[in-house]
């Protein structure tokens, strides 16, 4: 703590010394003081009338406000990592407006030529623009002390400071207090002693402003550490989960999210608090901060402002949220450009997360150090329920964190760098500050010698395999900084965004998550959410495959080639070095090669056509392999980020496995169409047994080979009963929640028409419907039986009390009552935080993947009216759709159609699919010129 004698200074001094250095332009560029003033009292010198003086000076710093403005921005263009000249030089023009606001309100318009000592009043600056950081639209928070209770003069005064401010347009947020006031609410607000913690004297009674400063410091702040601190933690911890807990959200706020600013200012708060510093630099001297350390906070601190500011600019607003969207245009403004296969937004944005790495590692160090000196108590249950366990050497436990006892011992052998981790894992501690400060600064250490270890390298798959909870070892070696020096490959995706909506995690964070699905699952707590993942991992596999592969998955991220190619070669040469036999590296290299399969055959293939799982059991080979990729898919997709995983998917996946395995087990030859036509018209027979003879043989012989084959029997006894009498006329629709999808079953039965399909995905894209899977069939006597599987816009089934609306809009539309493309004109826009993905269009015709259909698969942006787009270029082409599958990846989707031409046979020409491929594409670029207008 700071010697009580040794008073805090103010940051400014009286008004007309204010300093003006270190600004992103020339002062009198920003703010001209003494031409501003004389031009004021050149403007008012005639004037008698309050409302023409505030008028007067309102125009006067209005242009003067536009004009600094407006050279600030001009210089922050040209230097666009500049944050603190920009927002000293922000603060210093919000200065000048309000200094020259109280000198025309007390010469002017309220002077007062015998003040009485009741009559004083200082102007003091509070919270951000107190602490002298400022965008272009921060709030001007503005404290006006007064000895006494405020008098009618410096009411009136203060009344007509703020009338001119608003008409400046500023952002005013005001309070007028004694100074026993402060006192008394600073006690009770623990938001308005941090705004006095950093309050600035503006102009005034300077005498007043030092007395309450002198005030807080004695009465308040030197014997309330602890508590503001608990305070300040407890705040921090409820804004992180309103961000939504993670530092790599997709859209961060630079303000309030984890790693963001208000985690540094309360760093500086605390900071300040604690030891009575005015400038963060002095934690250094405090031992709080090693110098290094300190650079790491301006770094941040310079970045992070900088965002700031280029976000405020670009909005017109106080905007703090990193949207799509900005995201682009700030990247653009600060200079970064595309290259090594990446776009220039994802190589800012990775700049952006390694800073927010960084600040959680400040907060981590600087929180422990509180510790260390009492200041701020250890959490209550770790005190009453931790037992003091015993480190080796040379280790030690202290404050219930592992720390380095004898750092000549532990750097006398390098692999120490790693045996640490597995030290904390034994032990069950988090790691102690000083710790990871001596592992940050000494990474040369982990050279080759180390990386070919063997020791090392079975600690690494130790602590992977071994102790149950690999998550929280690799990401501290992540944070630190140890993984990326002991695998050198995989640096270049530490941090690294993935610019879709898709992902919601940095490429790095994503391996973590994958890793730590895995581990839950085999400690048992996923057994009903994923039961054949859970099944397989019970049955035993090879771990050090599955981890290693995991781990690896995506390590070939962030290059011009495909991720899983360059992530395969990286794995034949990562595993060998992690100690894989020649048999395990190969398996390795395999899963990492194709860990996508699975999931693009579950997702964009139609799994009940017998083709797609004998192509898919032939790429895989084995029962080993199967279980092992399952493993992985599941994983993966879990990793994505919360909501991505679903029934829909773990349905899809479940049956591509347990069909493949029976493929593998009983020979390919078990999976073809003409059993399993046998087996669901069996199934439908036991199903009808109380429907009389005639009309059993006529359900029984009215459909074509595909229908059995493509249906499970719950469907099969639905379109049985909507065909049961159905007359020309009619249109008959079962809506049913199908909860073992995650969708809504949207069956239809009418007569059978060309364009049937498109018009059916024209009405439930009215109604707003996703369609996530549809099979269409035309029975043996003309009749269409189409089944569609949907969600409502945030992708969950629709409630039984919307069904009844929905059906009758979708009646609506396919009697005509209702002109799709026209209605659909206003509902067919992309968000504008949309606007800024690109999705490149891939449109693949497929002959070979199954033996009746040509497979259409077309990879574009996704939209609302999509789907209804190109099935309608396909109907005006006379094509049968006879199956469709949508897989959506955020902004992208995949629309796979399983369709034969007008003659029931497959498109074998090249001309023919050449031509139909460009309708397809207008269709797509006519549409998203429509979604982005």
């Amino acid at each position: 703590m700071r010697d009580s004698a040794s008073e805090p200074t103010l940051l400014t001094q009286a008004p007309n010394e204010t300093a003006a250095e270190g600004l992103i332009c020339t002062a009198a560029d920003i703010f001209d003081k003494d031409a501003v003033i004389a031009e004021i009292d050149t403007a008012i010198a005639d004037l008698t009338d309050a409302m023409d003086i505030r008028k007067e000076t309102v125009k006067i710093l209005m242009a003067a406000r536009k004009r600094g403005l407006a050279a600030i921005a001009a210089s922050f263009a040209a230097r666009p990592f500049d944050a603190s000249p920009v927002t000293r030089s922000y603060t210093f023009l919000t200065d000048g407006l309000v200094r020259a606001t109280l000198y025309v309100a007390r010469t002017k318009l309220h002077p007062l030529h015998n003040p009485t000592d009741g009559e004083r009043l200082a102007l003091v600056a509070i919270g951000g623009y107190g602490r002298g950081e400022m965008a272009a639209h921060s709030d001007v928070d503005l404290l006006f002390l007064t000895p006494y209770k405020i008098t009618p003069w410096a009411e009136s005064l203060i009344e007509s400071m703020l009338y001119i401010l608003w008409d400046l347009r500023l952002k005013v947020g005001h309070a007028s207090r004694t100074i026993k006031d402060c006192l008394k609410l600073a006690r009770e607000d623990y938001t308005i002693r941090t705004s006095l913690v950093e309050l600035r004297f503006l102009d005034g009674d300077k005498k007043l402003a030092k007395s309450l400063q002198e005030k807080l410091w004695s009465d308040l702040f030197s014997n309330s550490a602890a508590d503001f601190i608990e305070a300040k933690l407890t705040e921090r911890s409820e804004r992180h989960r309103k961000q939504g807990g993670q530092r790599y959200v997709v859209e961060p706020n630079v303000k309030e999210g984890k790693g963001g600013l208000r985690d540094l200012q309360s760093l500086y708060w605390i900071a300040k608090y604690v030891n009575q510093v005015e400038d963060p630099s002095e934690l250094v001297d405090r031992g709080v901060f090693t110098a290094e350390e300190f650079a790491t906070f301006e770094q941040a601190q310079e970045f992070l402002w900088a965002v700031r500011c280029h976000l405020h600019l670009i909005t017109g607003r106080a905007m703090d949220q990193l949207t799509f969207d900005l995201q682009v245009e700030v990247a653009e403004r600060m200079g970064y450009n595309d290259n090594s296969g990446r776009r220039a937004v994802e190589h800012f944005m990775q700049d952006y997360f390694r800073h927010a790495t960084r600040v959680g590692e400040l907060t981590r160090i600087f929180l422990t150090s509180l510790e260390a000196t009492h200041t701020k108590a250890e959490p209550m249950l770790t005190r009453l329920l931790s037992r003091r366990r015993r480190a080796r050497p040379p280790y030690a436990i202290k404050q219930n964190r592992l720390t380095i006892a004898d750092e000549t011992a532990f750097f006398s052998d390098h692999v120490n760098m790693l045996r640490i981790f597995e030290e904390a894992l034994r032990t069950g501690t988090l790691l102690h500050s000083d710790a990871m400060r001596l592992l940050a600064s000494h990474l040369d250490l982990i050279d080759d010698n180390v990386r070919t270890s063997k020791e090392a390298n079975r600690i690494f798959l130790d602590l992977l395999l071994k102790h149950g909870n690999p998550e929280r070892a690799l990401r501290r070696m992540n944070e630190l900084g140890v993984l990326s020096a002991f695998m050198p490959e995989f640096a270049p995706i530490v941090a690294m965004m993935q610019f879709n909506m898709y992902h919601h995690f940095t490429v790095d964070e994503h391996t973590i998550q994958c890793i730590s699905h895995l581990a839950r699952i085999e400690r048992g707590e996923l057994v009903e959410e994923l039961p054949v993942a859970s099944s397989i991992l019970g049955g035993g596999v090879n771990r050090k495959i599955l981890y290693i592969a995991i781990l690896l998955h995506d390590i070939g991220k962030g290059r011009p080639e495909d991720h899983s190619v360059v992530g395969a070669q990286i794995a034949r040469k990562v595993a060998p070095r992690l100690g894989l036999n020649k048999k395990e590296v190969e398996t390795v290299e395999w899963l990492v090669r194709y860990h996508l399969l699975m999931s693009d055959m579950a997702q964009k293939r139609d799994i009940s056509d017998p083709r797609t799982v004998r192509d898919f059991a032939k790429a895989v080979k084995s029962v080993e392999r199967l279980d092992l990729l399952t493993v992985l898919t599941v994983c993966d997709i879990n990793g994505v980020g919360p909501g991505t995983w679903n029934n829909w998917k773990a349905m899809l996946l479940r049956g591509l496995y347990n069909e493949t395995r029976l493929a593998l087990e009983n020979g390919l030859e078990e999976i073809n169409r003409e059993t399993r036509e046998n087996e669901a018209k069996k199934a439908l027979r036991a199903a009808l047994s109380d429907w009389d003879a005639k009309d059993l043989r006529t359900e029984m012989g009215r459909h074509y080979g595909p229908y059995w084959q493509g249906l499970p029997n719950s469907v099969h006894m639905v379109f049985a009963e909507l065909l049961r009498n159905i007359t020309d006329a009619e249109i008959k629709i079962d809506l049913k929640l199908d909860p073992d999808r995650d969708a809504t079953r949207a069956c239809f039965a009418m007569a059978d028409h060309p364009g049937l399909f498109n018009r059916l995905t024209g009405a439930l894209a009215l109604v707003g419907a996703n369609v996530v899977d549809a099979r269409t069939d035309t029975s043996k006597d003309g009749y269409a039986t189409a089944i569609f599987w949907v969600q409502d816009a945030d992708g969950h089934p629709y409630e039984a009390s919307r069904l009844p609306r929905l059906q009758q809009m979708i009646y609506r539309t396919l009697r005509g009552e209702v002109i799709t493309r026209e209605a659909l004109k206003d509902r067919d826009k992309l968000k504008k935080r949309e606007q800024a993905f690109k999705v490149k269009t891939n449109i693949l015709f497929d002959n070979e993947g199954s033996d009746i259909y040509t497979i259409i698969e077309v990879d574009t942006r996704d939209r609302p009216g999509l789907l209804h787009d190109l099935t309608r270029v396909l109907a005006a082409d006379n094509v049968y759709i006879a199956s469709a599958m949508i897989a959506t990846f955020g902004e992208q989707v995949v629309d796979t159609f399983y369709v034969k031409d007008m003659f029931g046979l497959k498109f074998h020409q090249e001309n023919r699919r050449a031509a139909l491929e460009k309708k397809l594409r207008e269709a797509i670029r006519m549409g998203v010129e429509r979604a982005t207008v």
